[in-house]
């Protein structure tokens, strides 16, 4: 880790603990408790296991407690929100994985086509066990907040196409927060044989083994904001952003962005940036299409001049504290956020992280890729 980075992360976070037993960081509600219990048990009857990954933190996102019983199940790892994370060391993950011997394949959970490969995969994995038993189960397991329930989703439409006569049943739970989904629930995909996939709930590991980890999944959305704090995250995520140098090559994606050229909507946009999410129920028209485009404008030139104009080391703490500091300045007036508001940074650090989080600043690729000529 580059020294800048890690000293923003201890100055700011302290030594702050992500443990069930206490500490500054605690997230391990009692219902996912009993869910782990839960999934252990039917772990021992599923006849295949989809783990679902993000994209954007591969290794980060594995639920470490479960990887044991993993590891003996036949499994397909699936890296959803793949059109957030780099595309370009994408293959690199799945030389990483492949070299493991893990199926993996990336996925977007609300495409029916990618959902539709990888649901080839598992048939192709089951092949032999479909000659012997009438009914298979399938379980989806993975850490909050990474898209299980969206991928049930995508699964039981497909399904349905394929089997028109079966009988409704209620859709997995889908909503924007970690932990949302509950109950372990089933759905039966498939007759003859008959394959049952069972959404179950994420389950973070109850100890991150350090601070990056932790920021890494708060980041993606696998902790709630409100248990670590919209500001350290944004922090983090600025640190990040400033030691890779990212904000440079923003200068190259859209020369408009760089010359100050701007559109004008038409229309009075009333829009929030939250809406961006894909499962609104708001969708975005022309003006508001147009005053999104012209924010992440805004917050492109601001970063970029920033770093373009910083005299200091990334490398040292203070100075990227003094040019993340700066930048909560100038993204202020690039999000258009009242000088005077109160909680002024706070707004700063939630409008910036939904755009970061939507992929409207980029796609982004937070794990490294270890070498694979150092596994086993």
């Amino acid at each position: 880790m580059r020294s800048g980075l890690k000293g923003i992360m201890k100055k700011g976070l302290g030594e702050m603990g992500f443990n069930a037993g206490g500490g500054a960081i605690n997230w391990f509600p009692g219902h996912m408790a009993s869910a782990t219990r839960a999934i252990r048990d039917r772990l021992k009857l599923a006849d295949l296991v989809i783990e679902v990954r993000d994209s954007r933190i591969p290794l980060s996102s594995a639920n470490e407690d479960l990887q044991p019983q993993l590891d003996a199940k036949r499994r397909v790892i699936a890296l959803n929100k793949k059109d957030l994370a780099n595309p370009n060391i994408m293959h690199k993950w799945i030389c990483y994985f492949d070299s493991r011997k893990q199926d993996c394949i990336p996925i977007s959970a609300h495409s029916k086509s990618s959902v539709q490969k990888l649901l080839e995969v598992v048939e192709f994995k089951l092949k032999e066990v479909i000659l012997r038993e009438p009914t298979l189960l399938v379980m989806v397991v993975g850490v909050p907040n990474v898209g299980k329930s969206a991928l049930i989703n995508s699964i039981r439409q497909i399904a349905l196409s394929r089997f028109v006569v079966q009988e409704k049943k209620k859709r997995a739970t889908v909503g924007p927060l970690p932990g949302v989904t509950q109950d372990i629930a089933g759905y039966k995909i498939a007759h003859k044989p008959s394959i049952y996939v069972l959404d179950t709930p994420g389950v973070l590991v109850p100890s991150i083994p350090d601070i990056e980890t932790g920021l890494k999944l708060s980041l993606a959305g696998s902790v709630k904001d409100s248990v670590v704090g919209e500001e350290r995250i944004a922090q983090y995520l600025l640190a990040v952003l400033n030691t890779r140098g990212t904000p440079l090559h923003w200068k190259h994606w859209n020369n408009r962005k760089m010359d100050g050229i701007r559109f004008e909507s038409e229309e009075k946009h009333e829009y929030n940036p939250k809406d961006l999410r894909p499962n609104s129920r708001k969708p975005p028209n022309v003006s508001d299409v147009v005053y999104v485009e012209n924010l992440v404008t805004e917050v492109q030139c601001a970063m970029y001049k920033t770093l373009a104009e910083f005299n200091g080391n990334v490398e040292d703490e203070n100075d990227l504290e003094n040019l993340i500091e700066q930048q909560f300045e100038v993204l202020q007036k690039a999000l258009k956020i009242p000088h005077k508001a109160s909680e002024a940074r706070l707004m700063v650090s939630k409008k910036f992280l939904t755009l970061f989080r939507t992929g409207k600043l980029g796609c982004f690729t937070l794990d490294d890729v270890p070498e694979t000529n150092t596994v086993s």
